[in-house]
């Protein structure tokens, strides 16, 4: 299989890019390297892939990649991710997750690729109080990320029902696992909590979201790339559901740390109260189903973080000034 990868130095990304390379195939990475991306998340590949550090927004410079290596599947993780941020600055957003997978998608078509998965986001359904969705659900995102995602998702199908371009789309959970940046709740809070600093919780931290550990979430992909047919659309989720407050409170506890730590914020505009989906059709149509249950892949996204420290505090230049903005911190 060669296939390319957008946002290959990212956190989902890079972990599909560590275990196709592992198993043979011909990755050819395509990364800004913007705080989201790491080149340390791909060392241990690095000779066995072809990497490129460019912008998806920059059409030339990817049809000359397209052009090189031909790739048979495109991967499409690349996008702006921090909800918090796309509240304050969303133009950034709207280009990077909406005009770049135009560019992706007209590439496909010029080069007549064989498989198209764009990686999605179960926020585009938005505030979910009962029950859950599943992929004929109308979607109602609620923040500009959202919004930028839904974009993205709608123009694949587009693409697909238009012109026939073989477009999958996955809509994923709340991901979580080791090499997350400290962007994400679970990541935030072990850094955080390390340094002995006050952990922001939104409102009463009654949130509810969905999660999915790293390496599940991967084997789906790899399921969908074997199985899945062009114009599907999969919801990628575990079923397992909790409160941003009892996330954590489980942390502090794995770390031994007062709950005292635990700081209550305004919380942010329009913020979905609860997230979730139905996920039976990936798991009919495929056979891919979760193996980690959140306990165990908490404690090891907590043992990962805590043996690999260095690279998490690496991080918290970028977000102290960002947390600043949103958490009124002095």
């Amino acid at each position: 299989m060669k296939v390319l990868v957008t946002g290959g130095a990212g956190f989902i990304g890079s972990d599909f890019v560590r275990l196709a390379a592992r198993k043979g195939w011909k990755v050819i990475v395509v990364d800004k390297l913007t705080y989201a991306g790491d080149l340390e998340r791909l060392k241990p590949i690095q000779d066995r892939i072809d990497f490129y550090n460019i912008d998806i927004l920059d059409k030339q410079e990817l049809r000359k990649i397209f052009k090189k290596h031909k790739p048979e599947v495109i991967l499409h993780f690349a996008s702006e991710t921090n909800i918090d941020k796309s509240v304050i600055d969303p133009s950034i957003f709207m280009e990077t997750n909406i005009i770049g997978t135009i560019c992706l998608l007209d590439l496909v078509k010029e080069f007549e690729v064989e498989k198209f998965v764009n990686i999605t986001s179960y926020e585009e359904y938005g505030d979910i109080r009962e029950g859950e969705r599943d992929e004929d659900c109308p979607l109602n995102p609620r923040s500009p990320y959202a919004v930028s995602k839904a974009s993205a998702d709608m123009l694949g199908q587009v693409y697909w029902r238009a012109l026939q371009i073989p477009v999958i789309t996955l809509r994923l959970c709340s991901i979580y696992g080791p090499w997350q940046n400290p962007e994400r709740l679970i990541p935030m809070t072990i850094l955080r909590a390390l340094r002995n600093e006050q952990i922001p919780v939104y409102g009463t931290g009654d949130i509810i979201r969905e999660w999915l550990y790293l390496c599940d979430c991967v084997r789906a992909i790899f399921a969908v790339l074997e199985k899945g047919k062009p114009g599907d659309v999969y919801n990628v989720g575990s079923g397992e559901r909790f409160s941003v407050i009892e996330i954590v409170r489980r942390i502090l506890k794995i770390l031994d740390k007062p709950e005292s730590l635990i700081k209550f914020v305004p919380d942010r505009p329009g913020h979905e109260k609860r997230v979730a989906i139905c996920s039976e059709k990936i798991k009919n149509r495929t056979g891919w189903s979760p193996v980690t249950s959140f306990e165990s892949g908490l404690k090891s996204t907590v043992e990962w973080n805590l043996n690999n420290r260095t690279w998490l505090f690496k991080k918290l230049f970028y977000y102290e000034d960002l947390w600043s903005k949103l958490y009124r911190e002095d």
